[in-house]
């Protein structure tokens, strides 16, 4: 394997910040104590360099010396490949890891994300798009983790990359207050969000940005 470079926006408005998904690798590299650097590419003017290592214009993508991955649930499975502090060894703790992995993305915030973008516009919470995705997400997505949540420190026994994306995608709801009905979650969100992992990924990509405001 080469070396780890991850690459993200240069620069993005502030409301995001410290929810960009670059988070997410920079959390799992030192979780697994990988040594990696940081490259950016510009968020204003995204070039064809940029499509041709993410063809939808988005960030982040990591490059593991010939090789170049997009999409965070992607790049954490090769991270989880090369360290057993972000998938467990025993063959069916990985599976579970692998499957929670998937749920986050593709379950929960497949929910979350269309119930944020609303929070995000301002939509009244008497349409009928707000109760369809508020409804979804609660009924279906969040009351069916609180319990599972409420059984388990961690999701596939020990701390993994699925924890990465499950946390990091319910602390979104949680930025909104979608959570407060759902302690389990909210309390394995805080669980997550304590690790020193997390708290240096977020301060780094918190200075990141910082960085190119004062340029």
């Amino acid at each position: 394997m080469g070396e780890l470079i991850l690459t993200t926006f240069d620069w993005v408005p502030e409301p995001p910040r410290g929810y960009v998904r670059d988070l997410r690798v920079r959390w799992a590299l030192e979780e697994a104590a990988l040594p990696y650097r940081v490259e950016s590419t510009p968020f204003r003017d995204r070039k064809a360099e940029h499509f041709a290592h993410q063809p939808f214009g988005q960030a982040p993508w990591l490059t593991d010396g010939d090789l170049s991955i997009f999409e965070s649930g992607a790049i954490l499975l090769h991270l989880g490949e090369r360290s057993d502090a972000l998938l467990p060894a025993d063959p069916k703790a990985r599976s579970d890891a692998r499957e929670w992995l998937f749920a986050a993305l593709n379950s929960v915030e497949a929910a979350s994300l269309p119930w944020s973008i609303l929070v995000f516009t301002g939509e009244s919470h008497d349409t009928a798009a707000w109760k369809m995705f508020d409804n979804f997400l609660g009924v279906h997505r969040l009351q069916r983790m609180e319990p599972v949540l409420a059984g388990r420190e961690w999701l596939a026994g020990t701390f993994s990359i699925a924890d990465i994306l499950m946390a990091d995608v319910l602390r979104l709801v949680d930025r909104f207050d979608g959570l407060e009905n759902y302690p389990a979650c909210r309390e394995y969100v805080a669980r997550a969000t304590a690790r020193p992992a997390f708290k240096k990924a977020y301060t780094d990509q918190m200075a990141h940005f910082a960085t190119a405001d004062a340029a």
